[in-house]
């Protein structure tokens, strides 16, 4: 019997929970990149690196190919783009209704009186 589609989405999104994760997926967003290029951009040591992309690749998001010694990777569906995009645009949103709330709460707050 399979995963309940709600599973296989946990697991998923559990996948994108990880910040150099996110980062990578950014950069793969923009275009192929090599994994000296990802060491550059994302600042942390090529073993942890690996280790994060093969979690990508496990979960199929990214394919690596291999020219000469060089290894680039890319995205295996424009849709993750298109999800980092979403997100994007949701914590926006998130964020300017906090920015207004945290303004009138401001403007409404008593003011303290100075000796």
């Amino acid at each position: 019997m399979s995963a309940p589609l709600y599973q296989l989405k946990a697991e998923f999104f559990k996948t994108l929970g990880h910040p150099v994760r996110i980062r990578v997926l950014e950069l793969l967003s923009e275009r192929e990149h090599g994994v000296a290029e990802m060491l550059r951009d994302t600042g942390v040591e090529p073993a942890y690196l690996s280790q994060q992309l093969a979690v990508l690749r496990r979960a199929n998001m990214v394919v690596a190919r291999r020219e000469g010694t060089a290894v680039y990777y890319a995205l295996t569906s424009p849709q993750v783009a298109e999800l980092l995009r979403t997100a994007r645009t949701i914590i926006s949103g998130v964020l300017a209704n906090q920015a207004e709330l945290l303004a009138d709460l401001r403007a409404t707050a008593p003011r303290e009186k100075t000796p």
